[in-house]
């Protein structure tokens, strides 16, 4: 086998694929070690592809360390072709920018050059200012395309929200996927659009004063229409087991250009689609023992690819690992941002009363509230019941932007087992007031599309895989909710979605007349992050605790009541007073967070019972006059009692001067 020492064109923008040349033709490269040969196949086509007719192929020179790359003339943008390996079959490219007619067709030539961006201007979000609204494509709009959810841009920009987070849109099987079987990395899914229809989607998000994150998996690939194996055996180890079988090699022998290939992905999606940064499913299945770990690495071409505009990158990692959030000379791997299932476990619990499975180790009470509106993540290495094990990193000390909280995510909906919307389980005055907690609260809130809405469509599990497999799926699917007690009935089975039955896809998909017909919770939403966004107080960022001007304090005043406290300058301070449970009255009430700002009394701005928002109105809460009692027959004032905080509310309070005869 004879190898040659060939440089790599310094003009390439990645280390692997097919990309368009200066001098015309395109130059492909491509990773198979153990191959001794490998040839381009032009496939005939039409006018933007190889010459009609007859298919040409073209020999690739083999290099020192396992690549096979080579110029064709032939081909230009829009050309399809494969790789033939050692004279037998062919397959697509490992690397793909387009693949037309899905996973199993042939590649399509991209240049991605050729697009008229209009975001020079485009700035970005500051890192504590995002408020993010995740989004599967597929179920967004009727149309169920990049085109279809660009007219809904300026609805979210309304709305309040900064930062949109697409579910991954690698090209999967089928017609339907929630895209983690992605086996095409580099290749938007053509279900959706053209990889221009994706470029147009995000200029017109920036347009509109949007940022576009992506959701991109690391940890595994999917089981239909994934060819690396056909290239070399090396990109997976059986040295480390992830749920979804032999871990993606990062750190073993030959772990070099497997690196190299998702660590260039990271760069490519900030690179060529102007992204704002990307969401890492599942870190903690991505096992790496090396140094520097490959998510920092990742990081670290992701922020070279964006050439100075602000990127923001959020790990999902069960454990809850700070180091994703630590930097590089901390033992870290310099992210900037985790998801924190904590809250919502915690959120899920408080709302509905139900504990099984993950819920387990959660009681949904004010002191759960208060520990992660103050400290992050609840469980930091306590026991946990439900894993057996010890859960959770000390997240103390930083800051409480890094922390995503969230009441839905495309998992938690469907993993209620019906795929019901968290407000169709629980009563409209609680949901309203935890509600107010996500999008006021210091943490990073994040939407589920429809939930601005409170959205009827259920979101299920749906995928479109064929025959045996699509049975597979749809058992394991089965059996991943029987950690569930209530879901493993067998009188649940019939309920529950089959994830390859094309109805489960349609029933997700959002309903926009909904926004009209339920406008009081759309506005409840928009106020909430209008006050966020625009509050003096409320709109500081949020990096310590402490009673000085710009810091935050929370505490706990009953099983099912608590607040969060804003410190602002010269006593102009915030509180959010929160109750769960049922009327409380505090009487006596010797909490110093409660007090208000010396000569001033709280008034309330705002309140999630207002009957705007659907609520019965919503009496005084700091000393509210009530009718005298009997024993107080010789006076005519009314007495006050302390505090009483109505029913499952919550109220944001600011302070107005006092009455000069305010005895209270």
């Amino acid at each position: 086998m004879t190898t040659a020492t060939i440089p790599i064109p310094t003009w390439r923008r990645l280390p692997v694929g097919a990309e368009l040349a200066p001098e015309g033709g395109a130059h492909f490269r491509v990773w198979a070690p153990e191959r001794a040969r490998v040839t381009v196949v032009l496939e005939p086509g039409d006018e933007r592809g190889a010459a009609r007719g007859v298919a040409q192929e073209f020999a690739l020179e083999r290099e020192d360390d396992g690549y096979f790359s080579g110029h064709v003339a032939d081909a230009r943008a829009g050309t399809r072709y494969r790789y033939r390996l050692d004279g037998g079959d062919a397959f697509p490219d490992p690397a793909s920018r387009s693949q037309p007619e899905g996973p199993h067709g042939p590649s399509e030539i991209v240049d991605p050059t050729t697009f008229a961006w209009t975001d020079a201007e485009w700035r970005g979000v500051a890192p504590e200012r995002h408020v993010v609204y995740e989004l599967h494509l597929g179920t967004f709009t009727p149309a169920g395309t990049w085109a279809g959810a660009a007219e809904r841009l300026e609805d979210l920009a309304a709305l309040g929200v900064t930062t949109i987070e697409v579910m991954p849109v690698g090209q999967f099987p089928g017609r339907f996927n929630w895209g983690y079987d992605g086996v095409g990395l580099y290749a938007p899914a053509h279900q959706y659009g053209t990889p221009d229809d994706m470029r147009r989607f995000v200029d017109r998000a920036h347009a509109t004063g949007l940022a576009v994150i992506l959701d991109v998996v690391y940890n595994h690939l999917g089981p239909d229409g994934n060819y690396l194996g056909q290239f070399s055996p090396h990109y997976l180890t059986s040295a480390h087991h992830t749920d979804w079988g032999d871990a993606l090699n990062f750190d073993a022998a030959h772990s070099g250009p497997v690196r190299e290939y998702f660590v260039a992905n990271a760069g490519y999606w900030i690179d060529e689609f102007h992204l704002d940064g990307l969401r890492l499913d599942a870190t903690h299945a991505i096992v790496d023992t090396s140094s520097p770990h490959v998510l920092a690495e990742l990081g670290q071409r992701a922020r070279a690819a964006a050439r100075g505009r602000p990127i923001w990158i959020v790990s999902e990692n069960e454990p809850q690992d700070v180091r994703n959030l630590r930097p590089a000379d901390a033992d870290g791997f310099g992210l900037e941002a985790m998801w924190n299932d904590d809250w919502h476990h915690s959120a899920v619990v408080a709302l509905t009363g139900r504990d099984e499975a993950y819920f387990t180790d959660y009681r949904g009470t004010a002191s759960e509230f208060v520990a992660m509106a103050k400290h992050g993540f609840l469980y930091q290495g306590q026991w946990y019941s439900w894993q057996k094990q010890r859960r959770g990193t000390p997240s103390l000390g930083i800051p409480p932007w890094r922390f995503v909280h969230f009441l839905q995510n495309h998992d938690q909906i469907a993993n209620s087992g019906v795929g019901e919307r968290l407000h169709l389980l629980t009563s409209p005055a609680r949901w309203r007031a935890l509600t107010a907690v996500l999008l006021l609260g210091p943490q990073t809130p994040m939407l589920f599309q429809g939930q601005e809405f409170a959205a009827s469509a259920p979101f299920v599990f749906f995928a479109d895989h064929r025959d045996e497999l699509a049975k597979l799926v749809h058992e394991g699917r089965f059996k991943e909710l029987h950690q569930f007690p209530s879901l493993a009935l067998d009188e649940m089975r019939p309920y529950l979605a089959v994830p390859h039955d094309p109805i489960s896809f349609e029933r997700c998909k959002l309903d926009w007349a909904e926004r009209e017909r339920h406008a009081a919770v759309w506005e409840m939403h928009r106020d909430l992050l209008r006050l966020r966004r625009e509050d003096p107080v409320l709109s500081t960022s949020r990096t310590g605790v402490g009673a000085s001007a710009g810091q935050f304090d929370a505490c706990v005043i009953d099983d099912d009541a608590f607040l969060l406290r804003w410190f602002g300058e010269n006593g102009d301070d915030r509180l959010l007073v929160v109750n769960l449970g049922r009327t409380l009255h505090l009487d006596p009430a010797p909490e110093p967070l409660l007090a208000p700002p010396q000569g001033a009394r709280w008034s309330i701005a705002w309140s999630s019972e207002s009957p705007r928002y659907g609520g019965l109105g919503t009496p005084s809460v700091d000393a509210p006059e009530t009718p005298r009692r009997p024993h107080d027959r010789f006076t005519d004032r009314w007495l006050a009692e302390n505090w009483r905080l109505t029913a499952e509310t919550a109220v944001l309070l600011v302070p107005a001067p006092a009455p000069p005869d305010d005895g209270r």
